[in-house]
């Protein structure tokens, strides 16, 4: 293959029939083929070897292809075919230098190689110059008319073959006029057109509506040298604009833009050896379809590698872009806008198909930016959305007010950062990311306002359980046949109280009036609630509770003083009046009576365990069993028991146990406080004394002396009587008393002795100093009146705190 860059020319298909692509591609980029549109042209020639087609080409297009030495022999001098660019010729314009036919180079291979060649240039020649022999015209069996016959054998191969000028170059013209040669020729060139075999659908075809035919006649080159090139100049001036509407090809159809015409001519060329009919309009679709697919690639490639989008597809994941709907249409439409640009001559429908394939691509390939903005869109609206709903609920603002004007706030400034995202190009449905951001705020909505219902009942649910729990503990400790009226009556006040607050911090809230009852109504059974497991509560406790209470009626009196058995207190009737009121307690513990439903629980437990001879006789009589043998009460259902009539039994029998000691105790103390207060001897050993002693008493009357050493002796035992604490000493028994004194006796009746006889102090005698003796004796009885004082006192706090402790 040879080429010449200074004049843009390159061998298209060497003698062997292989396409140049490498050729074809430098050439068209060196003269710039690509950019002219449609604004080009294609000229070829044919005609017989040796016989001037490319000198005609050199001088008439100012092209260097290689010309026949005349002194070197006739022979074939073009081998297959040779493209190049017509120079000074606007619009731009290619040139085809076909092999020669007839040539006997190629033997029998001729004719096969002279229709494809004849098949390619009709197939892409805006204008076919038809090089012949003057001399040839009017002749039967001249080289023009297999020429002819070739041209238009093939075109019939052509399924919708596209209208060619067919220019007939007449050569090496002698004296018979133009005029004359021209109706000769134009005969010959329409019988052979009439009898070349023609398909059914072109049987009446004219040849006008496949060619436009032009005769010229040039003087010979090689005689009249000057007048040749004068005649090839002006046939050059033709060539200009001969795309233009009355040009030389200014009736051609089915054009390939230049930017296809490479592929194009590879693909006919490719069909041709491949000996099949060529298809015009389907052929021109392809093409179309691949240099359109092929623009449409390029675009993509320079769209995924601007700089600007990769600028703005990194600042869309990361945060919003202002002005991004903006910024993507006016990069997606700079991309179809060149595609446009490039693709505008090629086949109409192909055109559109591929630019919408482009369109689509480049959407896709956007739309994960797009939908990263609206994620960040979405995203930054709600947490605004939160922090404005918080700050309106913390201002004080009511709850519905405050989510309707936040939830209509915050969606409009969605639409209205959607806007800006929005890319008109495109056709997305935002209606999704909208509705999810709705929810979104919903969901939010109703996460607080569950948190603020929730939190909004557990604060009155602990303002019912303060108010119910101490007066309920209060009102059992001091239970009695009023306790559960009470409660009742507690309950109401508190339960009531309560609701109105509540319901009154749940007009701020959008609810119906299903979820506000439901509201109400679950503070209402939380309040009973709360009683019944204070109830449950201390019935779990009624044993310390009764024992307590027994203790308290039992060892006080109504004035809450500590009782003090000295054996006038009717111990029986302190213990059943107690146990009576312990057993009111177990009945009011027995069962939750919030409904205000009569029940005989009170009657059953009297009877049965406080008067067990008349519950005996009436079990007798009635021949019923035990009341208490049972697990459920009448009229009171299992859910509302705490205390079943089994379990009350039990409790009672333990209680009793655990209560006897104390009244054995207090009867202990009462009869130990009656044996001490009786130490006198009976009345009638008193009255038996006075008799019998009647005479010693006369006699200590008489005798003044006697009845001072009685004196004397009084005040020694009255000292001794009460430094040995003598009651004190048998309140534990006679035996143990009688041994205490004992031991203490004359211990004790000695120091009483010895301080009688100790000296007085030396004073001055006389009305206000009473004896020495009568001194010491007053001191030691005052001290001992004052000792018996003490110790009396002293023992009755100690037996008080004994009983009390009992």
């Amino acid at each position: 293959m040879a080429t010449s860059v200074e004049c843009c020319s390159t061998q298209l298909i060497d003698g062997d029939g292989s396409f140049n692509v490498t050729g074809i591609e430098k050439l068209i980029k060196e003269v710039k083929l690509n950019e002219c549109g449609l604004s080009y042209a294609v000229v070829s020639i044919m005609g017989p070897q040796s016989s001037g087609k490319s000198t005609l080409l050199n001088h008439l297009f100012h092209t260097n292809f290689r010309e026949m030495d005349a002194f070197k022999g006739r022979s074939q001098t073009t081998k297959g075919i040779w493209m190049a660019k017509c120079n000074g010729i606007e619009p731009c314009t290619v040139v085809m230098d076909l092999e020669g036919t007839d040539g006997r180079e190629r033997g029998e291979d001729d004719t096969a190689f002279e229709k494809q060649s004849a098949l390619f240039a009709l197939a892409v020649s805006d204008i076919v110059l038809i090089n012949m022999w003057c001399h040839d015209i009017g002749r039967e069996q001249a080289a023009n008319k297999p020429l002819l016959k070739t041209v238009f054998q093939v075109m019939m191969r052509l399924f919708s073959p596209r209208k060619t000028t067919l220019m007939f170059v007449i050569r090496d013209k002698t004296r018979t006029p133009l005029e004359n040669l021209e109706p000769v020729l134009r005969e010959d060139i329409q019988k052979i057109w009439d009898s070349v075999p023609k398909p059914e659908a072109h049987k009446e075809t004219p040849l006008s509506e496949f060619f436009h035919v032009e005769v010229v006649a040039l003087s010979s080159y090689e005689e009249k040298e000057e007048l040749f090139k004068e005649q090839v100049a002006n046939l050059r001036q033709r060539f200009f604009h001969s795309i233009a509407p009355g040009g030389l090809a200014g009736d051609r159809r089915g054009v390939v833009p230049a930017s296809g015409f490479s592929f194009s001519a590879q693909e006919i060329w490719k069909v041709i050896k491949e000996n099949k009919d060529l298809d015009l309009p389907a052929h021109k679709v392809m093409v179309a379809t691949v240099r359109c697919e092929e623009i449409a690639n390029e675009k993509f490639n320079s769209f995924t590698e601007c700089e600007s989008w990769c600028q703005l597809e990194e600042a869309s994941r990361s945060d919003l872009v202002s002005g991004f709907g903006k910024k993507l249409n006016s990069l997606l439409h700079t991309s179809l806008t060149k595609y446009d640009s490039e693709a505008t001559f090629f086949d109409e429908g192909v055109r559109s198909l591929k630019r919408k394939q482009l369109e689509e691509k480049l959407l896709q390939l956007a739309q994960p930016a797009h939908q990263a903005i609206l994620g960040h869109l979405r995203s930054g609206t709600l947490e605004k959305f939160k922090e404005a709903f918080e700050k309106a609920l913390n201002g004080g603002e009511k709850f519905s007010v405050a989510a309707r004007n936040c939830t209509e706030s915050y969606m409009a400034l969605f639409d209205e950062g959607y806007q800006d995202a929005f890319v008109e190009l495109a056709n997305w449905d935002s209606s999704k990311v909208r509705e999810k951001l709705r929810r979104d705020i919903d969901a939010h909505v109703a996460s607080v306002q569950a948190a603020k219902l929730a939190e909004l009942t557990s604060s009155y649910e602990v303002r019912v359980k303060e108010a119910l729990y101490g007066p309920v503990e209060s009102l059992f400790d001091g239970a009695n046949n009023e306790t559960w009226l009470s409660i009742r009556n507690l309950l109401r006040c508190e339960t009531e109280s309560a609701v109105r607050g509540l319901s009154s911090a749940l007009s701020g809230f959008d609810l119906d009036e299903n979820a506000r009852g439901k509201m109400i109504t679950g503070l209402e059974d939380y309040a009973k609630g709360v009683i019944e497991t204070k109830a449950r509560e201390e019935a779990g406790r009624v044993v310390v509770r009764m024992k307590d209470r027994f203790s308290n009626l039992f060892a006080y009196d109504a004035d809450s003083m500590p009782r003090v058995w000295t054996g006038k207190e009717d111990i029986r009737f302190i213990t059943k009046t107690a146990r009576v009121e312990c057993l009111k307690l177990l009945s009011v513990m027995a069962a939750i009576r919030l409904d205000d439903t009569a029940d005989n629980i009170e009657k059953i437990l009297f009877t049965a365990l406080l008067d067990p001879s008349s519950s005996a006789a009436a079990i007798k009589s009635n021949k019923e069993g035990d009341p208490l043998a049972s697990s459920t009460w009448d009229q009171i259902p299992p859910s509302k028991t705490m205390i079943t009539p089994v379990q009350c039994k039990t409790l009672w029998r333990q209680f009793m146990t655990e209560t006897e000691y104390s009244v054995t105790q207090a009867i202990s103390a009462q009869e130990a406080n009656r044996r001490s207060n009786n130490w006198l001897p009976p009345p009638w050993a008193i009255v038996a004394l006075l008799i019998l002693g009647f005479n010693e008493f006369m006699t200590v009357l008489r005798n003044p002396l006697y009845l001072g050493l009685i004196f004397v002796g009084y005040l020694v035992i009255k000292a001794a009587w009460v430094q040995l604490d003598i009651p004190g000493q048998f309140r534990y028994g006679i035996l143990a008393g009688i041994l205490s004194i004992s031991t203490k006796l004359i211990p004790t009746i000695m120091n009483i002795l010895r301080k009688l006889s100790e000296p007085a102090p030396v004073a001055a005698t006389g009305a206000n100093n009473p004896p020495r003796h009568l001194t010491a004796a007053t001191k030691a009885l005052e001290n001992g009146s004052i000792r018996s004082s003490t110790a009396s006192s002293g023992n009755k706090t100690e037996y008080s705190g004994h009983n009390k402790e009992q």
